[in-house]
């Protein structure tokens, strides 16, 4: 007789998985929803089972959670012993079934650290994705990658630490050629360094990476004055082109302070069913790096519900707690959490929810962050005319979406004011346009003013942690680009694209290439470089010529008697320029100065306008050669 398959057991009614929660103990630990099939559809951590569950039932809950109960068909539970191993065993149940109404934290695998192997001899810096219980020490996430890759070269560059991947115990003949370019103290030759040498270098990279540079600072002082006075000179000088690199690295990166302790501040954005999670890694009362979570199709989830379930899962994948979390909304079960990480630290770990002062600021700026990285990440997919085609010809990773353009206009070397303009998906965004008051030059210098602008612009983004742009674009030539990535280079930025657009022949100029790039007149991506670079022109000019009207009424009007700044200021913004001044009426000017001196002023600046005119002169300032 052949053996037949059982159907499976009919799934549970409603009123059977209502009975299946009455039965839940009043106990913690976790609960599992599961549809007909037996699949898990929700995990769930609780201090009381049963009141926790039965919830589910009496309540409104969000779309995401209505629905996982109208699919729901079984329940299981597994109990515990306190709150915090719920947590933990949640945690393990998500990463292990990963059920489908749970919000999943992705693979760490896109967010670089850098790895310091402090449990070997002799230990190196290395580029990891993966944070592993080995006894190394991790600094990171990284972002964007690149940083983590240029982090490890000032590592090497400023304190000589090793990142080969080679047994090193001194018995080589000869050093690799990190030695030979100063990157490294060549460790694996006994003769080159000795090992106290070598571990105060690791001591002073694990400072730098772990941005305690005010202690670094301190220690590089010390040393430096200590090699002095053994005349030890040319390890002094080196200590003190370190010592000055890293005061201008923590000058950089410094945002504010929280009394020198660890905090990861939290800001949360959802929108459109999709939702993103930015969080501001401040180490040493230092914002060092932000990470950015994404997940689409979340529905309407709360920033609550969302958080409660996120925050979890981020520090059971990472070895490093804080000391504080900062959060924009209460989780659930914050006691748990509170004690799982406490416990896992070694410390009691705090979670804040500030409402002023710096540390709301903070969060603020979190959320900021997190509104602007849902915006580039979840935008909507058209493309707008020319980008796709700048795609190709400037081989970027993907069509730009916000272009930034750089123009310099002056009057014979005079007033030099630096244009900023932004291009956003198709559209010219006004309300971010900036304008640059070049400052400290004696004489006409394009080159020098596109560096100070685009310096202070993105110095001040990198500060702000705001987001850089898919494509910079300089107006100019060769000498312009390099100036443009001077600037950007002082700053670390090496990963956003830059390009120069040069006047008449219309060539753009790529870092990368030797030579012009030319495109055809019709190309769509030229004609939006053009009408970036144009509204760049446009915008210098005007502001320019504002500021050197300001200038001219200013100074012609300081030598008329009776007019000191308060009146100047009056009739500035009044007439707004000299001109306008001069064709103004007798009674206008007197409704400014008052009837005498108004009087006075219409009769000297005619005087001076006949004068003027007597001289045979015919050119005027708006004229004059040498304007850009």
């Amino acid at each position: 007789m052949e053996d037949q398959q059982l159907p499976p057991p009919p799934a549970p009614s409603p009123d059977a998985l209502a009975e299946r929660i009455r039965e839940l103990p009043d106990r913690p630990g976790i609960y599992i929803f599961k549809d007909a099939g037996g699949k898990a559809l929700y995990v769930g951590k609780a201090k009381s089972l049963r009141k926790r569950a039965a919830s589910y039932l009496s309540r409104e809950h969000e779309p995401r959670l209505a629905a996982m109960v109208a699919e729901a068909a079984d329940l299981e539970f597994v109990v515990t012993d306190s709150p915090a191993e719920a947590l933990l065993l949640e945690n393990n149940w998500i990463k292990r079934r990963k059920p489908r109404y749970n919000i999943l934290l992705r693979d760490d695998k896109t967010y670089p650290y850098l790895k310091l192997t402090v449990q070997e001899p002799v230990p190196r810096i290395a580029f990891t994705r993966r944070i592993r219980d080995d006894g190394a020490e991790y600094f990171g996430p990284f972002l964007p990658g690149g940083l983590a890759r240029k982090a490890i070269k000032l590592v090497q560059k400023l304190f000589l630490v090793r990142v080969c991947n080679i047994e090193v115990d001194g018995s080589l003949a000869r050093p690799c050629l990190y030695y030979d370019m100063h990157r490294c103290l060549g460790p694996c030759v006994a003769a080159l360094t000795t090992p106290e040498r070598y571990a105060e270098a690791v001591q002073q990279a694990r400072l730098f990476l772990a941005g305690r540079n005010d202690m670094l600072v301190r220690r590089l002082k010390r040393e430096m004055w200590e090699a002095a006075e053994e005349t030890d000179y040319e390890r002094a000088a080196r200590l003190r082109d370190t010592l000055a690199e890293v005061e201008a690295i923590g000058e950089r990166r410094k945002l504010s302070s929280v009394a020198g302790e660890d905090v990861d501040v939290y800001g949360v954005h959802v929108a459109a069913g999709h939702a993103a999670v930015v969080v501001l890694v401040m180490r040493g009362g230092q914002v060092l790096d932000r990470r950015e979570l994404f997940w689409e199709g979340v529905g309407k989830v709360s920033p609550e519900l969302l958080l409660s379930q996120v925050v979890p899962q981020i520090y059971d994948r990472t070895t490093f707690i804080p000391k504080e979390i900062h959060l924009p909304a209460p989780i659930e079960d914050e006691e748990a959490l509170l004690a799982w990480l406490s416990e896992r630290k070694g410390e009691k770990v705090y979670l804040r929810m500030p409402s002023r002062g710096p540390k709301a600021e903070r969060i603020a700026l979190a959320r900021h962050n997190a509104e602007m990285a849902h915006r580039r990440r979840f935008r909507g997919q058209e493309i707008a005319p020319g980008a796709g085609a700048l795609e190709r010809h400037l081989t970027l990773l993907e069509p730009p979406r916000r272009i930034e353009g750089f123009d310099i206009s002056h009057f014979q070397g005079g007033e030099t004011v630096a244009s900023l303009v932004v291009w956003e998906e198709g559209k010219m965004r006004k309300s971010e346009y900036r304008t640059f008051n070049i400052r400290g030059l004696d004489q006409p210098d394009d080159f020098a003013a596109m560096r100070q602008a685009v310096e202070r612009r993105y110095r001040r983004r990198l500060e702000e942690l705001g987001e850089m742009p898919d494509l910079i674009l300089i107006d100019g030539g060769r000498g312009q680009l390099n100036a443009a990535l001077a600037a950007l280079a002082d700053l670390g930025v090496e990963e956003t694209p830059v390009v120069a657009l040069a006047k008449r022949e219309e060539e753009l100029y790529l870092p990368a290439r030797p030579e012009h790039l030319a495109l055809r007149r019709d190309d769509a991506g030229l004609q939006l470089l053009q009408q970036v670079r144009d509204e760049a022109h446009r915008f210098a000019v005007s502001r320019h010529r504002r500021r050197r009207s300001a200038r001219t009424l200013h100074s012609r009007l300081d030598e008329l008697p009776g007019i000191g700044p308060k009146r100047r200021k009056l009739l500035l913004t009044r007439f707004g320029s000299l001109e306008k001044v001069r064709s103004a009426q007798v009674g206008a000017l007197a409704a400014v100065l008052g009837q005498t001196l108004g009087a006075r002023v219409f009769a000297q600046l005619h005087a001076a306008e006949g004068e003027d005119s007597s001289s045979g002169s015919s050119s005027s300032p708006d004229r004059a050669p040498g304007r850009r």
